[in-house]
């Protein structure tokens, strides 16, 4: 059985690839549900035009894929609410520097 807890230890190893810090720790990831061990995630860019959407978006779903168990994934990118530094965590912060 696939859990949030196991799915969220899939997203830790996904990162921006501009930015060298987890998209959990970056605030990018708004919910994550399972239903019968499939797995969906609304998740956020820090910005629209992001160059690395595609890049990002793939290495989630190719790393919830993985996750063993697991029937499918789907990746949704929404713009609402749009992502600011604060989602970020204090471990994020710090690792760039802000505090």
């Amino acid at each position: 059985m696939i859990t949030k807890e196991r799915v969220y230890d899939a997203l830790y190893n996904c990162h921006d690839p501009e930015i060298p810090v987890n998209i959990v720790d970056l605030g990018l990831i708004y919910d994550v549900m399972v239903d019968d061990d499939n797995i969906h995630v609304i998740m956020t860019l820090t910005a629209q035009g992001c160059p690395s959407s595609s890049e990002i978006t793939e290495d989630v779903k190719a790393r919830l894929e993985q996750i063993p168990g697991a029937k499918s994934a789907a990746v949704q990118i929404v713009w609402d609410p749009p992502w600011e530094p604060n989602r970020m965590s204090d471990a994020a912060k710090k690792q760039l520097g802000i505090i």
